[in-house]
């Protein structure tokens, strides 16, 4: 069955924050260098993408731990994995090999889990992040005009990444927390030109993120301008993640309900962070919340970002099973 199959006839889970459960373990610099990178001259820890080449157990009892709190779709552990975000710690060069590897082992973990449970299939997305640079801002106050990167380096940035990770076998892609709707776009045309090059197309989500009780994201755009920026994609969803709480989050996804033409996402955060940047909103807590956004019939899939564990996930999937998938009430 495929995931489109699926998304009509019920609300999928998708999993919840990587870097959270990252944290619960106490790892050293030594952990992200492993034995590929000992002798990089640089600083390696912090960078939680390279745990997929350097620490791959974790990061697979992480995706197992998810599929088996009720996740139907584990994100590979790709956030920062362009060449661009990369770049911070000097690794570009490995950017092919850290997406394919990162797709590898969550593809092994969900072909596992599967042949477990056969009737409910698992999936893997492909996790496009927004980068470190933004395409529509100028980093620099006494020059508007100026960006700290171009289109083309965007573009190639995005399609080297698509690329690892499509030959990985993710299942689909999902440029997520979009902050700067240009760059979402960039990636958008990086995928659709991979698709004509290689001849291999899997669908593709996107989420973008809002920033702040303005309504809009951190280029401007409120979610109904975001939404149309990016509808002359043949999109499998569009939806929203990060920065904001469930409640937070609600008017923002009404919109998406009444204007998209598309599947629906949610994943936000387990509420706002503490003065800490922590958060410390519970999965009883959290799953209340999301059942509003249930009961209205908004999404087709829910999650977690920032501060949710395999206890918020494992709520949801039981909620979710009492309630309908959104229907698709405008043709696209």
């Amino acid at each position: 069955m495929t995931i489109q199959e699926i998304l009509k006839k019920r609300i999928m889970v998708l999993d919840g924050a990587m870097g959270t459960m990252i944290q619960r373990h106490t790892l050293s610099e030594e952990d992200f260098r492993g034995e590929r990178f000992k002798d990089h001259q640089y600083p390696l820890k912090g960078n939680n993408d390279l745990l997929s080449l350097t620490r791959p157990d974790i990061i697979k009892d992480i995706h197992r731990q998810y599929f088996e709190a009720g996740a139907d779709i584990v994100e590979t552990n790709t956030f920062s994995g362009t060449s661009v975000a990369q770049a911070d710690y000097h690794l570009e060069d490995i950017v092919y090999d850290l997406n394919f590897e990162s797709a590898r082992i969550a593809k092994e973990v969900a072909v596992e889990v599967t042949q477990q449970d056969p009737d409910k299939p698992r999936f893997v997305a492909g996790a496009l992040g927004p980068t470190n640079k933004t395409a529509s801002l100028s980093p620099d106050v006494n020059n508007p005009g100026y960006r700290a990167i171009t289109f083309d380096e965007l573009k190639e940035a995005y399609k080297e990444q698509a690329r690892g990770l499509i030959d990985g076998g993710a299942d689909l892609l999902l440029v997520e927390t979009i902050f700067d709707t240009l760059n979402a776009k960039i990636a958008l045309f990086a995928i659709q030109e991979l698709f004509e090059e290689t001849g291999k197309e899997i669908p593709i989500m996107v989420s973008g993120t809002i920033t702040d009780a303005s309504g809009r994201t951190l280029s401007g755009q409120t979610t109904e301008a975001f939404l149309i920026s990016v509808s002359h994609v043949p999109i499998l969803s569009i939806g929203l993640n990060c920065a904001l709480g469930a409640s937070q989050l609600r008017p923002y996804l009404q919109t998406l309900n009444e204007k998209a033409p598309f599947f629906v996402s949610a994943y936000p955060n387990a509420g706002l962070p503490n003065e800490f940047g922590e958060y410390d909103q519970g999965p009883e807590e959290m799953g209340k919340q999301i059942e509003e956004f249930l009961k209205e019939g908004l999404v087709n899939v829910i999650g977690g970002c920032c501060g949710t564990t395999p206890d918020h996930i494992k709520v949801i999937a039981e909620l979710v099973k009492k309630y309908s998938p959104r229907e698709i009430l405008i043709k696209a």
